[in-house]
């Protein structure tokens, strides 16, 4: 008998029919894990809770459609197409029976044998057997093909890395934030399908109470041509966008809403209200805007900020913004968040104000001027985030390789920063400001709907986090 064992090489080679006698064999080992089980699902469309909830991972049914739609298919028709009798190989049939169940951890030998030839069409049928580590078969069976009758011999193609989005933080803070009661919201200007999206999705989800505030016909209108149905949310008419802006600030002064949420205005136009002296929503704190994502690959939730409100801070502005993000942070569970200030650089060089202001931030935060989280920059984007990194720089840090908070130099590299982040990291995120008398849903036309109903989920906890704790309004006020 010719047994061979599937290795990695650079190259395959088949075995043409003519070379391959009755009894050869080759087989190939895997181990199943849990990204095994998404990339199946994600492919074929099957979410069946049978086969993705944790809950049900020792059940027959989960195992044997694992076995078969990837153990019992796949990896047979592998060992087929690349060893045995490799490329040119047509796979024709397969019979396959299961005997037991393929586990989570399971390590699964398959092993292919060729039992039986027929050289009118070049036709061979293969014994299948599928063997976990202990020695049990779990699946038995024939496969039937059609094999080469030419040598072929090709590079070996590198498989491109597969990245699966992974919702589970947006699941937990979803849970969290609908187990209360729903905020009573004041809407800004939702003239568009987009906002009133947004504002019909959130409320569904038991996030807020909206009060849509703004030219009564307008808003109708795009209700209608959206096909949404607002009869039964609260409209406060409004002349314009300006004004709907001043409106909805006055709503949440005289406390008919704990919320202020921003419709398709622009975002200058709301935070001209917000920022009023006598009419607005300003605290003793400078406000900044704080995002909250999900990066896949990355250990823990990275706040990024700020990248929409302060075009280019001052060193004042950011200690407010760190201590925003800081705040934030800790109400979403990070009880002592580390702080990344961003530059191009790690080492402090006067020809870069960037890193200058990331020093003085730092000292700050040993003084007690900023509280709550551990300070440290500057530090390039690289080695705040990659331990590697970090430890190829020779950076000695609490911080660098695990931040919590990346702060950036100006809204620019922010805003460029976040929408890396989102578009091609494939990073869930939710945005909030801080720092006013009541959290601030900014959000963008291009955000996607989970982030618009996301922010309105991390706003609710901030509210509810902020009840017992306001902040001072500033004197002048």
């Amino acid at each position: 008998m010719n047994t061979s064992t599937a290795a990695v090489s650079t190259c395959i080679e088949n075995r043409t029919f003519d070379e391959i006698a009755v009894g050869d064999s080759a087989s190939l080992s895997r181990t199943l894990c849990r990204r095994d089980i998404e990339l199946f699902a994600a492919m074929s469309g099957d979410v069946n809770p049978a086969h993705m909830d944790p809950a049900y991972a020792r059940t027959d049914l989960f195992h044997r459609v694992i076995a078969h739609g990837m153990w019992g298919g796949a990896l047979v028709s592998t060992v087929l197409g690349t060893e045995l009798p490799g490329p040119g190989t047509i796979y024709l049939s397969q019979d396959l029976h299961f005997r037991a169940p393929v586990g989570l951890g399971d390590t699964i030998t398959v092993t292919v044998t060729a039992r039986e030839k027929f050289a009118d069409r070049h036709r061979i049928t293969f014994d299948c057997r599928c063997r976990n580590q202990d020695g049990v078969d779990v699946i038995l069976g024939s496969a039937q093909v059609q094999a080469p009758t030419e040598k072929i011999r090709r590079p070996r193609i590198e498989l491109p890395e597969v990245r699966l989005a992974s919702h589970d933080r947006f699941r937990e803070l979803m849970a969290h934030a609908t187990a209360g009661t729903a905020i009573a919201t004041a809407v800004a200007h939702p003239c568009d399908e987009v906002s009133l999206t947004a504002v019909i999705e959130a409320a569904k989800a038991g996030l807020i109470a909206p009060i849509l505030v703004g030219p009564a016909a307008k808003i109708n209108a795009a209700a209608k041509q959206a096909g949404l149905d607002i009869s039964a949310l609260r409209l406060v008419d409004a002349p314009h966008s300006h004004a709907a802006a001043a409106q909805a600030v006055a709503l949440v002064r005289n406390g008919q809403a704990g919320l202020l949420m921003k419709g398709s205005l622009h975002t200058e136009e709301l935070m001209h209200a917000v920022v009023a002296a006598d009419t607005g929503l300003r605290t003793a704190r400078r406000l900044s805007h704080v995002y909250l994502m999900d990066v896949p690959d990355y250990a823990r939730p990275l706040l990024v900020t700020d990248a929409a409100i302060n075009i280019a801070p001052s060193l004042a502005d950011k200690r407010d913004i760190i201590q925003n993000a800081i705040d934030l942070a800790r109400i979403m569970g990070i009880a002592m968040p580390r702080v990344a200030v961003l530059s191009a650089v790690e080492t402090v060089n006067p020809a870069i104000p960037s890193t200058v202001d990331a020093a003085a931030l730092c000292k700050m935060a040993e003084r007690g001027q900023i509280t709550g989280g551990i300070v440290d920059g500057p530090l390039a984007f690289d080695n705040a985030i990659s331990p590697d990194a970090a430890r190829e720089k020779g950076i000695v840090s609490r911080v660098a390789g695990l931040a919590d908070i990346l702060v950036v130099p100006d809204l620019e590299s922010g805003n460029m920063l976040a929408k890396q982040l989102t578009f091609l990291a494939g990073a869930d995120a939710a945005g909030v400001v801080m720092g006013a008398r009541v959290p601030i849903i900014l959000t963008s036309r291009a955000d996607s709907p989970r982030t618009h109903v996301a922010s309105c989920a991390v706003a609710v906890l901030v509210a509810r986090a902020s009840a017992s704790h306001p902040m001072p309004v500033p004197v002048e006020a």
